[in-house]
């Protein structure tokens, strides 16, 4: 199966969901509707048993739209292509262009999954996700989407390029917090493919992804440093931010005056406020003379 591919040209790591994950996925969706839809349609239906057999099957109706076809619209469109079920299988419906889905796309793929999935318990869905080149059933033809993994193995996760040397540290000070997971993806997606597209067409996406970059976090790039040179720059920033964050030691039980951070601590530990500290040898509590040690003035006194 062919990856998706941007307008740009640009070949996303993006793989199209297979037939036996899409289908498992759907399958712990219609699960969960089917229990829900059961569920509310026996409470409606203790709570309707004195109205009319109209009133009723207007509720009944009502029940099937919302519940079968409503909830799983919403679902779609609030999580932005992840239900219960491809969230379990570790998949997503995005645009033919790898963005977002916004609630159109899941309107025209819930309507359609209404006769292809529900009336015909699936099996023309089947058929349209095998005779698809990408697997797409037809509620995906018609909304403009695919149905993608998430969960790639790592073996092939591509390799994104360091920054020029002479770059490194330069964006230490750069707010980063307001850009979006889907602008550092698209960023990373084009690095690691730069040097497979055409000189002009790599110098114009990497010059819209700078442009995008600078809106998010205010701050132009320094005078004379190219689009795609400042993307690297800023994608390493972020990935030596992520690796001090994760592998940081853990602060200090105590620090006075903003010293002492890291320094171990003698056979005594001086306790805050100053009042008188113990032993680490324990010697308090078997009955020895406790040691008065020096007051807290933020250094270890000498084992």
């Amino acid at each position: 199966m062919s990856g998706v591919v941007t307008g740009d040209a640009v070949v996303l790591g993006l793989q199209p969901a297979r037939l036996p994950s899409r289908a498992l996925a759907l399958f712990l969706d219609l699960l969960v509707v089917w229990t829900v839809f059961v569920l509310v349609s026996v409470g409606l239906t203790m709570a309707t048993a004195s109205l009319d057999e109209a009133a009723r099957m207007a509720m009944s109706i009502a029940t099937f739209l919302l519940v079968l076809v409503g909830a799983p619209i919403a679902v779609e469109t609030l999580s932005h292509g992840r239900s219960l079920g491809k969230m379990a299988c570790g998949l997503r419906v995005v645009r033919d262009d790898g963005g977002p889905i916004r609630f159109r796309h899941a309107l025209v793929r819930g309507a359609m999954g209404v006769v292809e999935i529900l009336l015909t318990f699936g099996v023309v869905a089947c058929i349209a996700s095998l005779v698809s080149a990408r697997g797409r059933r037809l509620g995906d033809v018609f909304a403009g989407t695919l149905v993608v993994r998430e969960r790639v193995p790592a073996a092939r996760t591509a390799f994104v390029p360091p920054p020029p040397p002479w770059l490194v540290g330069r964006f230490t000070e750069l707010d980063l917090s307001a850009v979006p997971d889907g602008l550092w993806l698209e960023i990373r997606q084009y690095l690691t493919r730069a040097r497979q597209l055409d000189p002009e067409v790599g110098r114009r996406i990497a010059e819209r992804l700078a442009d995008e970059l600078v809106a998010r976090t205010g701050t132009p790039p320094p005078a004379g440093v190219p689009a795609d040179a400042y993307l690297a720059g800023v994608v390493g920033e972020r990935q030596a931010r992520d690796a001090r964050r994760a592998f940081s030691p853990v602060a200090p039980a105590t620090t006075d005056m903003g010293m002492g951070t890291g320094m171990a601590m003698g056979p005594f530990s001086p306790s805050v406020g100053g009042s008188p500290a113990v032993p680490s040898g324990g010697a308090a509590s078997s009955g020895a003379p406790a040691v008065e040690p020096p007051r807290s003035t933020g250094f270890a006194p000498p084992a």
